[in-house]
């Protein structure tokens, strides 16, 4: 009995089934006897007045991955990662001590990579894959001498472990050739997208959405430039994502939205999820996201599954997010980033023409129906935990 899973090339392979395996409806695959995996994550990975792309992903995959052979135990480890205090590292340590020898261990790369005095030294007898959803050292904002410090820290855990898993083929070839990894240790388990209802918008154009944690990386006051310098079109913008992350760059932001008169027009709806987030989706005409620095995004995959065109900065793995549909079509617009006047003048056009709404819209329709699912995410990931040395070894 054969399981054809996809490689990091997109090549089909086979491989062999787990004997026993059931087959529902869906077409997944539940063996009736599940390896384990433990999945390390951070503390705050089920906290809904912080959701992010990287906690959304973790929970998902714990659900998805048993479908395709691995029963998953979950450590949710308090702490401010990556930068934790004494006690944070004291019970991540602890957490790793007491999984037993050979034990396969999966661990978020905002937990693990700070921290190669408590990681390193356990990949000489665990098993382990580290999922990384953004480059420690790529975080927007931080000094220069404390990106050096977690990337250097990044690195030795990256070269400790014998697989590491990215969410994107930009963020494969990131991770290879800025730590230095052997090509074929990295591997790539993209996000998947639930389809949704079609966004039904507002009226067709004016309704803006970006929905993003309200941190410097993602650069929301590039919008709020960009936006009041189209002040005589008639926009509304909901800006929704968490605002504890950063209270300085919060205030900075009130501030900016202040000084240009758009409070009116400019909302900050902090954190939402469920039912909040599905009207906010379903009142949208375009989604807008200015990031400095992306491994996939998320968000842009979620406002396609609704049928939302997007309009986002050329960064990162965000042009993959927003792919194109099977006839070629683009549903979105990449613009350079450290840019609001291009951002300006891409609005503008959205406004004043027509035809570019209608082809945005109709290729974000055709995107729709071609996005992956989480179950392809999960399959992805459970051929490299297949994969990873029967016996633990120090990775070169």
């Amino acid at each position: 009995m054969t399981d054809t899973t996809i490689d990091r090339a997109g090549t089909a392979r086979l491989d062999r089934v787990p004997p026993r395996a059931a087959f529902p409806r869906d077409g997944g695959i539940i063996p009736m006897s599940l390896r384990s995996v433990h999945f390390v994550m951070p503390g705050g990975v089920d906290d809904p007045a912080a959701p992010s792309g990287g906690n959304a992903y973790d929970r998902r995959v714990c659900l998805d991955l048993p479908g395709f052979g691995w029963q998953v135990h979950r450590h949710a480890v308090a702490g401010d990662w990556p930068r934790p205090d004494a006690a944070a590292r004291t019970e991540l340590a602890r957490t790793l001590r007491e999984l037993p020898d050979g034990a396969v261990v999966l661990l978020d790369g905002l937990v693990a990579c700070g921290v190669p005095e408590v990681v390193v030294p356990e990949a000489e007898r665990l098993r382990m894959a580290v999922l990384v959803h953004l480059p420690l050292g790529d975080e927007t904002g931080l000094d220069a001498a404390v990106a050096a410090g977690l990337d250097a820290r990044e690195r030795a855990v990256l070269r400790a472990v014998p697989a590491v898993v990215a969410t994107s083929d930009w963020a494969v070839r990131r991770l290879v050739s800025h730590h230095g990894l052997a090509p074929d240790r990295v591997h790539v388990a993209a996000p998947g997208a639930d389809i949704a209802p079609l966004a039904p918008g507002t009226d067709g154009v004016s309704r803006l959405l970006c929905v993003a944690a309200v941190t410097p990386r993602k650069g929301q006051h590039r919008l709020v430039e960009a936006l009041a310098a189209v002040a005589d079109l008639p926009w509304s913008c909901a800006l929704v994502g968490g605002l504890g992350q950063d209270p300085e760059y919060v205030a900075h932001l009130r501030d900016l939205i202040r000084e240009h008169g758009l409070e009116d027009r400019l909302e900050l709806a902090g954190p939402q999820t469920g039912a909040a987030l599905d009207a906010s989706y379903a009142a949208a005409d375009l989604m807008v996201l200015t990031s400095y620095a992306e491994t996939y995004g998320m968000a842009v995959t979620e406002a396609l599954a609704r049928g939302i065109p997007v309009l986002a900065t050329d960064v990162g793995g965000l042009p993959e997010a927003v792919g194109r549909a099977p006839d070629g079509g683009v549903p979105g617009i990449l613009v350079p980033p450290e840019n609001p006047s291009a951002l300006a003048a891409e609005l503008r056009g959205w406004f004043g023409e027509a035809d570019v709404r209608r082809r945005l819209k109709a290729a974000a329709r055709g995107r729709r129906a071609a996005l992956g699912g989480w179950a392809s995410t999960a399959q992805s990931l459970a051929a490299v935990l297949r994969r990873l040395p029967t016996e633990p070894r120090r990775a070169a």
